[in-house]
């Protein structure tokens, strides 16, 4: 089951079961500069927003 944080922003593990990725491709991805997330916190860890990480998916995918 899929629970998002309460403001909306998902972690990465949640954002990964998203999109059907493994955790580990969705942080290299990020690192890489191929998705961006929504922010990074202080911590260094990444939060997204599904929505927007969806549509970077699709404009990739598109752009092929």
């Amino acid at each position: 089951m899929l629970v998002i944080m309460s403001d909306g922003e998902a972690t990465t593990r949640e954002a990964a079961e998203a999109v059907r990725v493994h955790i580990g491709t969705l942080q290299r991805w990020a690192k890489e500069g191929i998705v961006t997330p929504a922010y990074t916190t202080a911590g260094g860890r990444y939060r997204w927003d599904i929505e927007d990480l969806k549509r970077q998916l699709k404009a990739l995918h598109d752009a092929k």
